[in-house]
C-alpha cells in the first residue's frame, strides 16, 4: 500500500508541475518568451515544448502508460536541466524556481523509469 502511494505521489508531482508551466508557455509570458528567445527557440520550441509537457503529463497520470510518460518527462527535464546549467544559468530572471521545478520533475521521472524498468519490454514491443 505504501509503495503505491508512493508511485502515485511521483506521478502526481511530475505531472502537477508539468502541466503548470502550461500556462506561461502557452499564454506566451513574458519570462518564457524571453526564456526560449534566449534559447532561440522562440515561439516553436516554448509551443512544442508546451505540448510536448502536456502529453507527457497526461501519460504519468495514466498506470498503463506511466513508464513511456516517465521516459518522456526525463527527457524533456534533461533538457530544461542541461540548457539551465549551459546558456540560462540556474537564477534565470532572478527566479531559482524554474530550475528546482526541472529538478524536481527530473527526479520523480527517474523514480517512476527504475520502479518500472521491468515493464520496458512492454513499450519496446509497440507497433506505432
Amino acid at each position: 500500500m505504501i509503495k503505491i502511494i508512493f508511485i502515485w505521489f511521483l506521478r502526481i508531482l511530475a505531472a502537477v508541475i508539468l502541466l503548470q508551466t502550461l500556462y506561461f508557455k502557452f499564454t506566451a509570458d513574458p519570462q518564457s518568451v524571453e526564456l526560449f528567445t534566449t534559447l532561440g527557440m522562440e515561439p516553436w520550441g516554448r509551443i512544442g515544448t508546451g505540448i510536448a509537457e502536456l502529453v507527457a503529463a497526461l501519460l504519468l497520470l495514466i498506470p498503463r502508460s506511466t513508464l513511456l510518460g516517465a521516459l518522456m518527462g526525463l527527457g524533456l527535464m534533461s533538457g530544461a536541466i542541461f540548457f539551465h546549467l549551459t546558456k540560462l544559468g540556474i537564477n534565470f530572471g532572478g527566479d531559482v524556481i524554474l530550475f528546482a521545478y526541472a529538478v524536481i520533475t527530473f527526479c520523480c521521472c527517474l523514480a517512476l523509469i527504475i520502479i518500472h524498468r521491468k515493464n520496458i519490454h512492454q513499450l519496446i514491443k509497440l507497433k506505432i
